[in-house]
């Protein structure tokens, strides 16, 4: 499994792109997707899933252009956040006047969930606090990791830090206890990809994040 990652958009949104066995995924593709493209292009991959972590206009601004260039390509969002994908005021471009959408989502996803990758099979973790429907997505050690888990946190979790949780549809409570019930307790050597800022791990998040 290779990870790779292009830095999106205004706020500089995590953009990752996960291949295995000439398939790939796209997660948050939140703009300026012609990197993205030119890479599926030159490895020859075939994408098969764009998945939103959560329907916020940073992490859904690309869709439209991706799948527009790769039409084979799904894409997933957790059936919560679903309406915020066609809706600028729901995802709060508008709001933040760049007012975007998507086009709806071809799969709607819940918790525990698979979404098959290759040779990878990645888990949904609700993660509900930031939005009513973000999510995480998670694979076990495998031979295709290297032996290492994976995990994309999306705007739950960052290093030193967790997601806003004063948007609409926001908990700060229901954030921090899905943080900790369903990622601190993933194997610490797991690698958390997030949805903004560098990567970290679920051990150094466990021992020193300050909000948790």
């Amino acid at each position: 499994m290779q990870v790779r990652r292009f830095v999106v958009g205004p706020i500089e949104t995590n953009a990752w792109l996960v291949s295995d066995a000439g398939e790939a995924m796209v997660l948050d593709p939140g703009g300026e997707t012609e990197g993205i493209a030119a890479a599926l292009r030159r490895d020859g991959l075939l994408l098969r899933w764009i998945v939103n972590t959560h329907g916020h206009g940073d992490h859904i601004a690309g869709n439209g252009e991706l799948k527009g260039l790769f039409p084979s390509a799904q894409i997933a969002v957790h059936e919560a956040d679903a309406p915020m994908l066609t809706d600028a005021d729901l995802n709060l471009s508008a709001a933040f006047g760049f007012g975007v959408t998507s086009p709806p989502a071809e799969r709607l996803v819940r918790d525990g969930d698979a979404i098959e990758l290759g040779r990878v099979r990645f888990e949904v973790i609700h993660l509900p606090g930031h939005t009513p429907g973000g999510i995480g997505l998670y694979a076990a050690a495998c031979e295709a990791t290297g032996g290492r888990p994976a995990l994309f946190s999306g705007d739950a979790l960052f290093a030193g830090g967790i997601g806003r949780s004063d948007f609409p549809g926001g908990s700060h409570e229901a954030l921090v206890g899905a943080i900790r019930a369903r990622l601190l307790t993933l194997p610490p050597e797991t690698a958390v990809h997030p949805g903004h800022g560098p990567e970290t791990t679920i051990g150094a998040e466990r021992a020193g994040n300050p909000f948790l």
